[in-house]
């Protein structure tokens, strides 16, 4: 951040960064952090907080993200005008206080994985990601093959990794067997990622010192990912050094299925509808 904002956002800082890295500015403060993106070519991004009434010259952002927060609608269309021009990936948000879900998720923005490449060994003639309740995500998803799935989760963990785009600041890790982990759980962990003060990885808690998937994993954990061998995930990692994690309650039930039991139970939470036929 370049200017006196209070915004609880995970590694905010007022010294000069290193590395990749987006610039939070207030609007009265954007000529210095235009100078500063001018000079960065590692500066992916800047989010202008309540915006000054001329517009300056945007040109330097060509290329990048710019994300504009203001009440005004009038200011908001002519900053966007001049960066569309300008050929600027441009978002902006009316509101006149600087929202803290949409400027974080802008600024750091987070990929998924589903891992989804087990043999099913305890579900007896079926494949479990093929039973009813996992129908696949078409359209905002995709699909990235494992051809060394048979050595174990480590395998399908790197390869998605790997898939994620340069700009993705950490990945949620989800089992494909967690057919009752919703929306509200992954936005929980996403929340709290995020904070300013919150450590690389963040996972939902279970019992007392215990925790379990979907979990949150920073860039900055990948290379001791990309390690591991066989069938080990980041609970390898992670239960060997906590003060890594931090871990936080969630809705939503994470249960996975493994065995025909698993699956008969999680379908009774469903009971199926009655026939509204007429005869």
């Amino acid at each position: 951040m370049m200017s006196d904002l209070e915004l609880p956002i995970r590694g905010r800082t007022y010294r000069e960064p290193e590395g990749p890295h987006s610039v939070v500015v207030r609007g009265r403060d954007i000529e210095p952090a235009l100078q500063h993106v001018a000079g960065r070519a590692d500066c992916r991004s800047m989010a202008v907080i309540n915006l000054p009434a001329e517009v300056p010259d945007l040109s330097v952002l060509k290329g990048r993200r710019l994300l504009l927060v203001d009440g005004d609608s009038g200011r908001l269309r002519d900053f966007a005008e001049v960066a569309l021009r300008a050929d600027v990936e441009v978002e902006w948000i009316r509101s006149a206080r600087p929202p803290f879900e949409r400027l974080a998720s802008a600024l750091l923005p987070i990929g998924a994985i589903v891992l989804a490449a087990g043999s099913s060994s305890r579900m007896p003639g079926s494949q479990k990601l093929l039973l009813e309740l996992k129908d696949a995500v078409e359209g905002v998803a995709e699909l990235v093959h494992n051809p060394d799935a048979h050595t174990g989760m480590a395998s399908s963990l790197k390869v998605g990794l790997r898939a994620m785009r340069p700009e993705i600041e950490a990945a949620v890790v989800l089992l494909g067997d967690q057919p009752l982990v919703g929306s509200r759980t992954v936005a929980a962990l996403l929340r709290a990622w995020r904070r300013e003060g919150s450590r690389p990885a963040v996972a939902v808690s279970k019992r007392r010192n215990e925790w379990t998937p979907p979990v949150v994993l920073a860039r900055e954990m990948w290379d001791d990912l990309y390690a591991l061998e066989g069938d080990a995930g980041a609970r390898q990692i992670l239960d060997g050094h906590p003060e890594l994690l931090d871990t936080v309650p969630a809705p939503g039930r994470p249960d996975d299925i493994d065995t025909p039991e698993d699956y008969a139970k999680i379908l009774s939470l469903f009971p199926k509808r009655k026939s509204r036929k007429r005869a």
